[in-house]
């Protein structure tokens, strides 16, 4: 997935990484170092998003894709400051987070609820005029 091939990337550059973290006053929390990155982030996680929109929920996807991209970034910046501090073998304990994550945030992207929950609403809205 994204997020492992991403960490390969970093451990291989990990003492950079860790020393450019450093070197930076905020650390982690300044957003000024990962700008160009968190932009690029973005608009990939975007091209992800929608190549899975079916037509039925293009709609419910102008509301909900923001919030996954940001949720997305969210999720990377959590693996990032674990990753930093992970002092297992091989870094498994980053890759045991990662797949947990991935997991987890699969099970909350299922949007079938989501689906009805916006069709229940527009039937309720229409009937109610």
């Amino acid at each position: 997935t994204l997020y492992f091939t991403i960490f390969e990337i970093l451990t291989l550059n990990r003492s950079y990484v860790l020393f450019s973290l450093a070197q930076n006053k905020d650390g982690i929390k300044s957003m000024k170092v990962f700008k160009d990155f968190r932009t690029a982030f973005k608009d990939f996680i975007e091209t992800i998003i929608d190549g899975t929109i079916s037509d039925k929920s293009e709609r419910l996807s102008r509301v909900t894709k923001p919030v996954y991209e940001e949720g997305a970034w969210i999720q990377f910046m959590l693996l990032l400051k674990f990753w930093t501090a992970d002092e297992s073998k091989g870094f498994e304990k980053t890759d045991v987070l990662i797949e947990k994550s991935v997991n987890t945030v699969v099970d909350l992207l299922n949007t079938k609820p989501l689906e009805s929950l916006f069709d229940l609403g527009k039937f309720l809205w229409k009937e109610n005029r």
